[in-house]
């Protein structure tokens, strides 16, 4: 009998790789680049005008023309703050607090109801749920400014115009989140762990908040995001439905503000302290939650 040796694992000649990989590997290095390079290009498009903001709520009234917009002059936003929030017996306080009234409780009570609708449309089965869908679809569809008036005859026949519920309740209506949260429902909550919670005998309500909602999660910032977003950067409804300056928000205070300044240009410094101002917010927001989608990104990879 022959007994064949092998050699050793070290002695065994390694095999080059395909040349299809390496053609791949080749390929895809020049893609990186030229990927990598749109990006900066698009982050550097979209950073330029936060960039000017900033440099620009740095200056006084003056270095507005006499020096380079794009370059910091004499640092003094401190005191461009205090005056900001002086100005006219410090409404803008006033206005942003207005703006995260509107935008937060818009965005809470909004991403609730559409996780509600949007979890019943992905796991409930019942007559008429697609034309329910396609209805939500259509709604996605229309816009915003259509509804404007409609809406003011509607509140002004219940004596609601220029109230802080002429804002927040069409605000909470969001067609785009339930179609999110129908996806977001229908991909990452598995029928098996309902079908297991109520033969532990849970119901429906109890499944919904204690199982369905955390699986929910990532899929719950990004349209509470959408929305909150969305208020805070709304004008034309609060324009529409809003007559006293206490109520307004932020885009419709220094939109006043701005249509003011030939009449008193130093309110102009106000105006561009107040759009940076009024960007702060949603940045340390999206900081913020960002986390909750990289959870949401790599909670399927483990088991």
């Amino acid at each position: 009998m022959t007994v064949t040796v092998s050699p050793p694992r070290e002695d065994r000649p390694e095999h080059p790789a395909p040349p299809r990989l390496r053609r791949v590997s080749q390929a895809s290095l020049p893609s990186r680049i030229g990927a990598m390079g749109i990006m900066i290009v698009l982050a550097v498009y979209f950073l330029i005008p936060v960039w000017f903001l900033l440099v620009s709520a740095t200056k006084s009234q003056g270095d507005f023309t006499s020096s380079n917009g794009f370059w910091f002059s004499h640092l003094q936003l401190f005191s461009n703050l205090k005056t900001l929030f002086s100005t006219q017996d410090g409404i803008f306080g006033r206005w942003a607090l207005n703006s995260l009234i509107y935008a937060g409780g818009g965005a809470l009570i909004g991403t609730f109801l559409s996780a509600l609708a949007g979890y019943a449309l992905a796991k409930f089965r019942f007559r008429g749920r697609e034309a329910v869908f396609s209805v939500v679809l259509g709604g996605v569809l229309v816009p915003s400014a259509a509804l404007a008036l409609p809406l003011f005859l509607m509140f002004s026949a219940v004596n609601q115009v220029n109230t802080y519920w002429s804002v927040i309740l069409p605000s909470i209506v969001n067609p785009f989140g339930v179609f999110l949260a129908r996806v977001f429902a229908t991909a990452s909550v598995p029928d098996e762990i309902l079908e297991s919670a109520r033969l532990d005998g849970a119901g429906e309500f109890r499944i919904f908040f204690q199982v369905s909602l955390r699986l929910l999660g990532p899929g719950l910032v990004t349209i509470f995001l959408f929305q909150f977003i969305g208020i805070w950067n709304n004008f034309f409804l609060p324009m529409v439905m809003l007559q006293s300056q206490k109520l307004y928000p932020i885009t419709m205070g220094l939109f006043n503000w701005n249509a003011a300044v030939a009449q008193q240009p130093a309110l102009q410094q106000s105006v561009i302290v107040g759009s940076f101002v009024s960007i702060v917010p949603l940045m340390a927001l999206f900081l913020l939650l960002q986390r909750f989608w990289r959870t949401g990104l790599t909670a399927g990879a483990v088991k």
